[in-house]
């Protein structure tokens, strides 16, 4: 438990979490830096919270790309990567592009094959089938591809790919990929991945689609030395943008330049996927990081978790307005039945984890045909919901499929990765953040005492934080759009870097219920015009609580945001938690 004294003096939420304000230090950093640079005290206390110094908060609020993109050869193997695409193009090969099944293997096959087009070339796409095939290339496909194929590009997948890669003889392989790696390579023509034992981890935080990009950047580098001119990759920064939050990857040095610019890329609606994923997700306002990774992002996953593999890629690729039209149509009645069947799952899974117990470092739970393409999602719940590793597998004959997320601080994938080397599971493998898995039914109970028992060295059976950490007090009559808009300078906010929580002090409210779980209040202050909603608060103790206020006063803390519906914009406060004012 933090020293600080509680925030407004919350010891024990209505969810019973203590609050905590920032440090004093902070505070008199954020002050200082308003006096050095004369913007806003709640701007201030944002970037004092994210070590920014007064004399680099120009550079933060409006990040170069120029400045911030690392040199592509920085990478192993990256000239040779790029190199033989570049034959290929001018030899008018074949090449196959053999992509994960989700957004951010979607959108580094798509960066490709737009790239390509652009040069007059085209690619074969291959996504396998997550239920048949599972992740990653497999030996029969791998075989067939080399028949059609005299080069494979393998992104978002392969790095563990031993036996699949030799397969592919004769056609040369190259890998783009982030998965962390193990001891040895498969012996493909290139490999590379910022997520390599021989790295230096500088840019470990990439995804896929970021290695894609430089990868093209290199590319372009190598034309031009040859006199020739590449395609202009500043207008594809809305696939890594999408991929980058889609995946949570840190938003960070250079992934944050990529997504504040991909989001201006995106504004521009010109690529018909996107443009039509948008319609579809009823976004009527300028996409967000939000907008990315909680309308786009799960609609672009759909098809790949509960429908055709490749419907997401092809929507990414697209260059036929019509095609595109039909496809995220598709991809949203998909992701309308995920939602059911993730559901259903998700009440099983947390019902079985409470049953076990979610106090230890690892929190899991196992089904009898739970859906493969939704226990990603589900894990991520169980994770939200007690702040620790989670990981959810769903059981079919003799074997399970499984996913994991993770919290900060804790490395699952590396985890994932030593379990499946010591022989308890069938395959494994993935990222700090997010794992995936193949155990023996018979070995379960075995391998995810194991995976425990590897999380509690590194500090997971203390990861579930119960403080609820609280950036700024604001009075509700001062949350207007400038504010807002003022906040969003520090943005894009995600993984890494979550936007700021405020804290609205000793406010009445009233309540009523939209749907079965979600909640939204009106605060009954004299001006202030401010409502906030709750989603998922009939999940938690909040719902019930708030629906009986009965205007009775409560701390309120959440984030701010602008939701502009019907052409007009106002502001409210997403709320994450509540505590009687007393």
């Amino acid at each position: 438990m933090s020293d600080l004294t509680a925030f407004l003096g919350v010891e024990a939420s209505l969810t019973g979490r203590r609050w905590t304000g920032p440090a004093p230090a902070t505070e008199r950093l954020a002050e200082a830096m308003v006096q050095a640079t004369r913007l806003p005290l709640p701007l201030c206390r944002i970037l004092a919270a994210r070590g920014v110094a007064a004399e680099d908060a120009a550079a933060f609020l409006a990040p170069q790309l120029r400045e911030l993109l690392p040199d592509p050869r920085g990478l192993r193997d990256m000239e040779q990567a790029a190199a033989r695409f570049l034959l290929a193009l001018d030899r008018r090969e074949r090449i196959a592009i053999f992509a994960d099944y989700d957004v951010d293997g979607g959108s580094s096959a798509a960066l490709l094959m737009t790239w390509l087009r652009a040069m007059g070339h085209d690619a074969s796409l291959y996504i396998p089938d997550r239920i048949d095939e599972g992740y990653g290339p497999n030996v029969p496909a791998m075989q067939a591809l080399a028949r059609e194929h005299t080069l494979i590009v393998c992104v978002d997948c392969g790095t563990l790919s031993h036996e699949p890669v030799a397969a592919a003889r004769p056609a040369d392989v190259v890998i783009l990929d982030h998965h962390l790696a193990g001891e040895t390579l498969p012996e493909a023509l290139a490999v590379v991945n910022p997520n390599r034992q021989d790295e230096d981890g500088s840019l470990a935080h990439l995804c896929a689609a970021s290695v894609v990009f430089l990868m093209l950047v290199e590319a372009n580098r190598q034309l031009r030395v040859a006199g020739r001119q590449g395609p202009d990759l500043m207008g594809m920064l809305d696939l890594v943008a999408l991929a980058t939050v889609a995946d949570v990857a840190p938003l960070l040095g250079v992934n944050r330049a990529f997504v504040r610019q991909g989001l201006k890329v995106m504004a521009r609606r010109e690529r018909p996927g996107l443009r039509a994923l948008a319609d579809v997700s009823r976004m009527d306002s300028a996409p967000t990081a939000y907008a990315l990774g909680f309308l786009l992002g799960p609609r672009v996953n759909a098809g790949g978790r509960i429908g055709q593999a490749d419907l997401g890629a092809r929507l990414l690729a697209t260059a036929d307005p019509v095609e595109a039209g039909a496809l995220a149509q598709r991809l949203d009645e998909l992701n309308s039945a995920r939602r059911e069947i993730t559901e259903r799952v998700r009440e099983e899974a947390l019902a079985q984890a409470e049953a076990r117990g979610v106090d230890g470092p690892l929190v899991w739970a196992a089904g009898e045909g739970w859906h493969p393409g939704v226990v990603g999602i589900v894990a991520a719940r169980l994770k939200e919901a007690t702040g620790r590793p989670a990981v959810v597998i769903g059981l079919e004959g003799g074997e399970g499929k499984g996913s994991g997320r993770s919290v900060a601080g804790v490395d699952l994938g590396a985890a994932v990765q030593r379990v499946a080397a010591e022989g308890l599971l069938l395959k494994g493998g993935g990222h700090k953040m997010a794992a995936g898995l193949t155990v023996a039914r018979e070995r379960l109970e075995e391998a995810m005492a194991r995976l425990s028992a590897l999380l509690a060295r590194q500090g997971g059976e203390s990861a579930a934080p119960r403080d609820l950490r609280i950036d700024s007090l604001v009075m509700a009559d001062a949350c207007g759009l400038s504010l807002v808009e003022q906040i969003e300078q520090a943005g894009p906010f995600g993984a890494a870097a979550p936007a700021p929580r405020f804290a609205i002090p000793a406010v009445p409210v009233s309540a009523r219920r939209i749907g079965d779980k979600h909640l939204r209040l009106t605060l009954r202050t004299p001006g202030a015009g401010l409502e906030a909603v709750a989603f998922g608060a009939f999940d938690t103790p909040l719902g019930p609580a708030l629906e009986a206020a009965g205007h009775r006063p409560f701390h309120l803390a959440g984030r701010l945001e602008i939701n502009t519906w019907g052409g007009r914009s106002k502001v409210q406060l997403r709320l994450d938690d509540a505590a009687p004012a007393s």
